[in-house]
């Protein structure tokens, strides 16, 4: 069905080749799961099947790309959207209607599908990923997860034979990442629909691949079944890091299959205690934010419920819930710049509720990033973002040192949107941070971060903690929220339903537990790194 043949591309501003001698072939009905850390070439391989590259990007393709019979080098996109369906990792950069129901249409209005059959197919396509409470809502209104899984509905609606899926779950909790993976499965199972997908979260999707394309960052792609490949790979989910840490073989890539393998192993572990995750704190901080009675309505629809919440210096706090519980909604409120119907903030030494202040003096009170941190990316280049962070901040620390501090190495004369996706975090955390925020809010910071990123994310975010300040993390991530957050506040429908330590939390759902503690259970182990130090060296073969 697809094909790659000594496929090699080249872009016009690079030293070295994205791809370099690329030879793949991708049969049907069959789902090829694409890994390697950020920057190496995933989306190039992707763009390459729909003629995305090069006829879009620029720069130059040797060798061909053939798919079900057409050479994409003579068969530009829009010839190919019969056939393969994308769906980018930014939703809202696919979205050409206003409402969720003229967006699952609109593909197949393209290619002239009969309007009865087109409608049986949107609501086959609304039930199948949850989206039918949201079929006349505007997609602007829709939360980051929502509107995910309405980018991966248009695509289906058109029944193509090839699905290319760039980080298809990064905005998904984990329940509706389960399920659209779910669908894509039987799609390929029943329909024999072939699928190309990236995906940092390995631990989600890895079960589901039939092989696995490894690109190790020198343009290659070594190309094999899963378990061949993640045993000698840089990058792996918690599964094969402690699988190999073990010795299990052969190496498990489901949880079922890891908690038989690791029988002994809980035997040998049990009565050990684990060290802590996170560095102890030493006391309680100063209380930093109090949050009474916040209340957030859209069109008269209550997105947040008469919240109360307290925040504390020196703690990072993990913001869990579906999508659509009012997670980003909260952060918003608390920050001051989005709506709130009712309730107070109050946040130490601010001269008033964060909603009542200027621009300027909120963001030295509470510092927010939003889910796509380029939203407040809009100067030419980094050097002049860092200079107007400054011009505003009026005093604080240049935000060229806590960029360096963050990630040193980037360059004063890069344009921000050719940032990699960690660097783009860190150049606006480096911007909000120059403000001197007592209370730090970041909004799904771990999409489009890999393993190597979101520990050095892990980093950054215990060093703020140990300045004294309280960060608060929104996100679906849990094996991030197991090694990144001291305490986990869970919310539903603008509620909150939960609010206490991780490993309390977290543990008391299948649905949030990371998966050391789905394998190591009833043990009281979160991450891979309690268990190492446990192990002596020795194996459990």
């Amino acid at each position: 069905m697809i094909t790659f043949d000594q496929v090699t591309v080249h872009y016009d501003d690079a030293a070295e080749p994205a791809l370099r001698e690329v030879d793949l072939t991708v049969e049907e009905g069959e789902l090829c799961l694409v890994v390697g850390h950020t920057g190496v070439g995933k989306s190039t391989l992707l763009g390459a099947v729909n003629g995305l590259v090069p006829h879009f990007t620029g720069g130059t393709l040797y060798g061909r790309v053939v798919v079900d019979g057409r050479d994409t080098a003579h068969h530009p996109p829009r010839e190919l959207a019969d056939v393969v369906g994308v769906v980018g990792q930014d939703p809202l950069d696919g979205f050409v209607t206003d409402t969720v129901e003229e967006e699952l249409a609109y593909a197949m209005e393209q290619l002239a599908i009969p309007p009865a059959t087109m409608r049986k197919r949107v609501e086959e396509t609304l039930d199948l990923l949850g989206l039918a409470d949201l079929r006349h809502r505007a997609l602007h209104e829709l939360s980051g997860g929502q509107q995910q899984r309405v980018a991966i509905g248009s695509v289906l609606t058109a029944h193509p034979r090839v699905l290319v899926l760039d980080e298809p779950t990064s905005a998904l909790d984990p329940t509706a990442a389960e399920e659209v993976l779910a669908a894509v499965t039987r799609l390929v199972h029943d329909l024999g629909v072939t699928v190309l997908m990236a995906e940092h979260r390995l631990e989600r999707v890895v079960q589901y691949a039939d092989r696995i394309v490894h690109l190790p960052g020198d343009g290659r792609a070594a190309i094999g079944a899963p378990a061949d490949i993640l045993r000698t790979s840089t990058i792996a989910p918690p599964i094969v890091e402690l699988g190999r840490a073990a010795g299990w073989s052969p190496l498990p890539l489901s949880i079922r299959d890891a908690r038989r393998a690791a029988a002994p192993l809980r035997t040998r572990l049990k009565g050990r205690t684990p060290g802590p995750v996170r560095p102890p704190q030493t006391s309680v901080g100063p209380r930093l934010l109090t949050a009474r009675g916040v209340t957030v309505t859209y069109h008269g629809v209550p997105a947040v419920r008469e919240v109360d919440l307290d925040l504390r210096g020196g703690e990072v706090v993990a913001l869990m819930g579906r999508n659509g519980s009012g997670k980003s909604s909260l952060l918003w409120a608390l920050q001051g710049s989005g709506p709130r119907r009712a309730g107070t903030v109050k946040v130490a030494d601010a001269p008033g509720d964060p909603h009542a202040l200027s621009s300027a003096e909120a963001r030295r009170a509470v510092g927010l990033v939003p889910q796509t941190p380029a939203d407040l990316l809009y100067l030419e280049s980094v050097k002049q973002e860092l200079g107007q962070a400054d011009t505003e901040s009026a005093g604080g620390e240049p935000a060229r040192a806590i960029l360096d501090r963050l990630a040193p190495g980037i360059p004063d004369d890069t344009h921000p949107r050719d940032l990699s996706e960690g660097q783009k975090l860190a150049l606006v955390l480096a911007i909000q941070l120059s403000a001197a925020p007592r209370v730090l809010l970041l909004d799904e910071p771990t999409r489009g971060l890999d393993y190597r990123a979101k520990t050095e994310l892990v980093r950054i975010v215990d060093a703020l903690a140990a300045e004294g300040r309280a960060v608060v993390i929104a996100t679906h991530d849990v094996e991030f929220v197991a090694r990144a957050a001291d305490r986990v506040v869970v919310m539903a429908e603008g509620d909150i339903v939960a609010d206490g330590p991780t490993a309390e939390v977290i543990t008391a759902s299948p649905v949030f537990a990371p998966q050391t503690a789905k394998i190591l259970a009833p043990l009281p182990f979160l991450t891979v790194d309690q268990v190492l130090p446990l192990l002596d060296g020795d194996s459990d073969r």
